[in-house]
């Protein structure tokens, strides 16, 4: 009988190494607990911006984009798996596959905020309100563009207009966005903690002042519940269970308060923009004149010399009435005691190409229309000289001109009055005295009365003055002409180019003891005294208007440069009133604010000081009327300004690339230290450091040779990719972290001072080598950039290392 053969035996085929296994269970669920824990830091840490902005109406934008990119992450996280595995019939995903999801949700986040964005600032033009196409993503750069220019018109607290809240929406949800693909795509919540720093920074280095304990504490909740995601995503994976990473929350809050205090205290160390401005440069607190003119500078200082070289023309002027009113600047709304009057935030939300009627007298007062014809000669500024009260302004590129209803002020976007040539149609307020003495005080609670009589604590001396002028005033008119009369000659006040130096520390307190000055000192001290009566005020900066032309029409020149004062009556509007001496000719004519007989210059004042000569192949740049006035058409300075985004473009993009390249430095400076040191705990440190950064098991509860053989495993030689030099490589990678078990052993357990082996480096890098070669690019990156033993570090006490257990095999 013949013996059966037995079946031939099949020896199953090795796995493949390109494909990765799925998902461990809980994966997904931790990557949501992880997205929802970033997406509420990143809210947390909006609540920097508090104190950036008057109202509160960033709030919402804000919280829809954190919104918007956190479901945007979820869905496209969950749905990439789900739809790889119903067109593959269920096969794992390759390992370049999943390299190259990782960008994409990020990038379908920003789809997803650029809809946002559409939705809420541009919808007219986009597919449903919220769909782009081309024309609605070049309307929503213009509103862009306009919040770029409202950053240089504001300061803090800004107005939240339209351009400025897109620029905030935007700023959060590129935060959020970075938070989010850190925290979760990078698997590192404590790392992500660093996006935070952009939102926290906004109001250090723009709020003058403090800036609460809401926008410190706020982030560095933030930062506690990334630091407490870290550790529950780590235990988590460690166990094999979602949601074991319960406990331990104590580093997590310890690191935060730790980040509290250190804000508490560098926070007040970091320097701020001048004035509390977003951004410096040209803005409210210059003009913007070019080389053939002069341009008025928007602060009243109320020290200083003034210097007057020869007049210049500056405004050619056809009125419909023959003695037309002022020519209106800016009006300045901001009293400091240390630097005068200031221009405050401007509102650009207003076109003067609109229809309505921009600046009309209130409760439909009666006033004398005027229309007037300019044409810039030599006048070159971004702030629109205009009558009092404009209803209409005609003029090229109107949408380039805002309207600030506040303050009466128009102002260009990128435009100049240079060579311009423009019409107005304006109403002038004719109050009689019986008009202002009817007028009642506003009410208490009126914004207007609130923001139009802020002042800084003033000087003793000064709040008794006004108490002693305005005592027998029974109305808000009768307080304000004492304080208008007493600006007369007859009280020993003097119009002078040339100030004599004060002594108590206090402008307004030196001018009303020395009384002598000129235009600005005049009108600043009245505002401030007006106010400090408890009636807004404000001083007004522009041109009288000049002097009558043989062939008709007036001449504005630099010489009619001039600062007064308009107050707010109730149901009447502003009123021009001017406590300045000034000749005849150039005097506006104010009946319910007589200028007194002794207060009437008939010659232009003959103190002016001499203005040095320098030779210069370009015309001597014109210094303005107002003092703080700056030379306009100095090359150099165009150039700078010119300059000046660019240089913080760069800069900001410098501390962008140091700030993504800030954990990978810090990683290579921890290595150069383990090296230097060459022993074998500081080399198996390093070792265990690698494997963390490249997502590999490491138990720190396992003893050295264990530890080696779960390496092993991932350095097998038969499921190396290639041949030949790559599986050389891996067995010799295997064979070198055998070798650092063995010596971390020996030196835990053998005899003390033994020698140490040099050798031991040149193993370290060959094992280094191995695993990171074994790793997926992708990983390799994240390792890189975003590196996990940082996070361990972070985690447990800003880099505190822990004393490391010994356990006996």
């Amino acid at each position: 009988m013949t013996a059966l053969a037995p079946p031939p035996v099949r020896t199953p085929p090795p796995p493949r190494r390109a494909d990765p296994p799925p998902l461990p269970p809980g994966t997904l669920r931790r990557d949501g607990g992880t997205t929802l824990a970033a997406a509420t830091a990143s809210a947390l840490g909006t609540c920097s911006l508090g104190p950036v902005f008057v109202r509160p109406a960033w709030v919402l934008p804000t919280l829809a984009a954190i919104a918007v990119v956190a479901a945007g992450g979820l869905l496209l996280r969950a749905a990439g798996p789900a739809l790889w595995a119903w067109a593959s019939g269920g096969r794992p995903a390759p390992a370049r596959a999943s390299a190259v999801a990782v960008p994409l949700v990020p990038l379908g986040q920003l789809g997803l905020l650029t809809c946002l964005l559409t939705a809420q600032f541009a919808p007219e033009r986009a597919l449903g309100g919220w769909l782009p196409t081309p024309s609605s993503l070049d309307a929503l750069g213009r509103v862009l563009l306009d919040g770029s220019a409202e950053i240089r018109e504001q300061s803090t607290p800004a107005l939240p207009l339209t351009g400025l809240l897109a620029l905030t929406v935007l700023l959060v949800g590129l935060v959020a966005v970075t938070v989010d693909l850190v925290a979760v795509g990078g698997r590192q919540p404590a790392l992500a903690g660093l996006g935070l720093l952009v939102l926290f920074c906004v109001p250090v280095s723009t709020v003058t002042g403090d800036v609460g304990l809401l926008a410190l504490a706020a982030p560095a909740a933030g930062l506690a519940l990334l630091l407490w995601a870290d550790q529950a995503r780590r235990l988590a994976e460690r166990s094999g269970r979602p949601g074991s990473g319960r406990g331990g929350g104590t580093a997590a809050v310890t690191t935060a308060g730790v980040a509290l205090v250190a804000g508490l205290v560098l926070g007040s160390l970091v320097p701020t923009l001048p004035e509390g401005r977003l951004a410096a440069g040209f803005g409210p607190g210059g003009g913007g004149g070019g080389a053939t003119g002069t341009a008025l500078d928007p602060a009243a200082a109320l020290q200083g010399q003034l210097t007057l070289p020869e007049p210049i023309d500056l405004l050619q002027v056809d009125s419909s009435v023959l003695d037309p009113g002022y020519l209106r600047v800016v009006t300045l709304d901001v009293y400091d005691a240390e630097e005068g009057w200031t221009l405050g935030n401007l509102d650009g939300e207003a076109s003067v190409a609109q229809e309505e009627d921009l600046a009309p007298l209130p409760g439909r007062r009666g006033g004398r229309e005027v229309e007037v014809a300019v044409t810039a000669v030599g006048h070159d500024d971004r702030f629109l000289p205009v009558p009092t009260s404009p209803l209409q302004v005609d003029i090229d590129a109107p949408e380039a001109w805002r309207f600030d209803p506040a303050t009466g002020t128009v102002f260009g976007r990128d435009v100049t009055t240079g060579g311009a040539g423009y019409r107005v149609t304006a109403v002038e307020p004719q109050p009689t005295e019986e008009e202002l003495r009817a007028a009642g005080p506003l009410p208490v609670d009126s914004p207007l009365r609130e923001r139009d009589t802020a002042l800084p604590p003033l000087d003793p001396a000064v709040t008794d003055l006004v108490a002693a002028l305005t005592a027998g005033a029974a109305t808000p008119y009768d307080a304000v002409r004492a304080i208008h009369d007493s600006f007369s000659r007859q009280n020993g006040f003097v119009y002078s180019l040339s100030t004599a130096p004060g002594t108590s520390g206090d402008d307004l307190a030196d001018f009303l003891r020395l009384k002598q000055g000129y235009c600005e000192q005049y009108a600043g001290a009245m505002a401030a005294m007006v106010r400090a009566a408890g009636i807004p005020a404000r001083v007004a900066l522009g041109y009288t208007p000049g002097r009558v032309q043989p062939g008709g029409g007036r001449m504005v020149t630099s010489d009619d440069a001039h600062a007064w004062v308009e107050v707010y009556f109730a149901d009447l509007g502003w009123i021009a009133f001017d406590p300045t001496p000034i000749d005849t000719e150039r005097a506006v004519e104010l009946p319910w604010a007589p200028r007194p007989a002794d207060q009437e210059i008939l010659e232009r004042p003959t103190d002016v000081p001499t203005v040095p000569t320098v030779p210069a192949p370009a015309p001597t740049p014109q210094t303005d009327r107002v003092d703080g006035a700056t030379p306009q058409g100095q090359g150099g300075t165009a150039e700078a300004t010119s300059a000046r985004p660019v240089l913080v473009g760069a800069g900001v993009l410098l501390g962008l690339a140091a700030l993504l390249a800030a954990p990978a430095g810090a990683r290579a400076l921890q290595r150069r230290r383990r090296l230097a040191d060459g022993g074998p705990a500081a080399l198996w440190d390093e070792l265990a450091a690698t494997a963390r950064d490249l997502g590999l098991p490491w138990d720190p509860a396992r003893t050295p040779r264990q530890q080696a053989a779960v390496l092993a495993r991932t350095l097998d030689p038969d499921r190396a990719p290639g041949a030949g030099a790559h599986r050389a490589g891996a067995a010799g990678a295997a064979e070198a972290v055998e070798r650092l078990a063995r010596a971390e052993e020996g030196a835990s357990y053998g005899r003390p001072g033994a020698a140490a082996d040099p050798t031991l480096q040149d193993a370290l890098a060959a094992a280094r080598r191995g695993l990171v070669a074994a790793a997926p690019a992708r990983v390799r990156v994240r390792a890189l950039l975003w590196p996990a033993s940082l996070g361990d570090a972070v985690r447990t006490g800003l880099a505190a290392r822990t004393p490391r257990r010994r356990t006996t095999a």
